[in-house]
This record gives structure tokens, sequence and C-alpha cells, in this order.
């Protein structure tokens, strides 16, 4: 009895010693070597991508290629309704808050989507005199990640008479500008064809549209 108790005794401690030596280097080639070789990877063959795709202007960030911004000024071209609110107060609203990743969760059906969606319409209708009967979905609604950096190019041309009349420019310029800024769907199949806000303003303030 002894010896079996002894025998036994043995084989857990084994058992348990290579059960550990196993977790350490799975933890060691998952944890540390795969991360690693994907990040070196990543910063060679995508850098951009990897870092955020940053846009600089004049030496500093001016803002992210992914990630919207609340443009209000009329002689910059809007993005489209962002519905999140301060990480710190959930009744507080914070428009492209990117710390704060949500859409408005409200269903087509809902009372409040309905009458926000109608002042949006009432109130483009005062801002926008290129707005026609129709009126683009996106100008209207939010997306999942509530700071969408694209926009359509049909909202885009809606907004083209607004930003070309605040920065005294002709209409055929500006549309001109946005209509060089359509980028397709990515690779050709994912998507559908965009204009990216932050480069199209950043394109207007550096004279593109002259």
């Amino acid at each position: 009895m002894a010896a079996a108790a002894t025998t036994t005794a043995t084989r857990t401690r084994r058992e348990i010693v290579t059960a550990l030596r196993l977790t350490l280097v799975l933890a060691a080639i998952t944890g540390l070597a795969y991360p690693l070789a994907m990040t070196g990877i990543a910063q060679v063959a995508f850098n951009d991508q990897a870092n955020g795709s940053l846009i600089s202007r004049n030496g500093g960030v001016v803002g992210s290629r992914l990630i919207g911004q609340n443009f209000t000024d009329a002689k910059y071209f809007h993005g489209r309704p962002s519905a999140t609110v301060s990480e710190t107060d959930s009744t507080k609203a914070a428009p492209y808050n990117a710390q704060n990743s949500a859409g408005s969760n409200l269903a087509p059906s809902n009372q409040a989507l309905i009458d926000r969606i109608k002042k949006q319409i009432a109130d483009l209708r005062k801002t926008e005199p290129g707005l026609g009967p129709l009126v683009p979905v996106d100008m209207v609604t939010t997306d999942f990640s509530g700071f969408d950096p694209d926009i359509s190019e049909a909202s885009a041309l809606v907004q083209v008479q607004r930003v070309a009349q605040a920065r005294g420019l002709t209409a055929a310029a500006v549309t001109n500008l946005v209509e060089s800024s359509v980028e397709g769907p990515s690779l050709g199949i994912f998507g559908e064809s965009h204009v990216n806000v932050l480069k199209l303003n950043l394109a207007l303030d550096d004279g593109a549209a002259h």
C-alpha cells in the first residue's frame, strides 16, 4: 500500500509540473510572442492603420480618419448625427465621444426617435438650401458607433450650397471637390461609397476648392 501511495503521489506531482510547464509555455506563446509578432508585422506592413490612421497638419495631429468630429460651423461639412453621451453622465449628450461608443438603440417605431428625426429634418430645411424633397438617411440617423467619420455622397452634396456661401466659393467648385473626395467600398466590395468628413474639410481649408 505504501509503495502504491508513493507511486500515486509521484505521478500526481509529475502531472502538476507538466501542467504548469504547459501553462507557462502557452502563456509565453499566446500572451507574449504572438502579440509582439503581430504588433511588429502591423508596424511594418500597416504602420498608418496600426497607429490610429492619424491625420497631421503643421506638425500636430488634428484627428483620425476613423473617428468623426463634431463640426458645427457653416463653412464646414457636417457629419451624421451622433448619439454618444458623456462617460460620466449618461444624461448629458457628448457628440462623437470616442470614449463612450454607442448608438441610440431606439426602434423605428419609437416615438422619441420619430420626433427627433422630424425636428432634424425641420432644422435641415432651415440651414441647407440644397436640401430637396428627399433627405439622405444618414443626415438624420445615427450609426452604431456614434462617431462615424464618413457621410454619403448624397449627404455631402446637400451641404454644398451652404459651405460655398459661407466660404465665398462657387457651388461648382465645392461640388467638384466633393466628387473627387468620394471613396469607394473597401477592396471594392465592402461597404458603400462614402466621403470622409475630416479629410474633406481639411481639403477645403487647404484651398482645394478654389
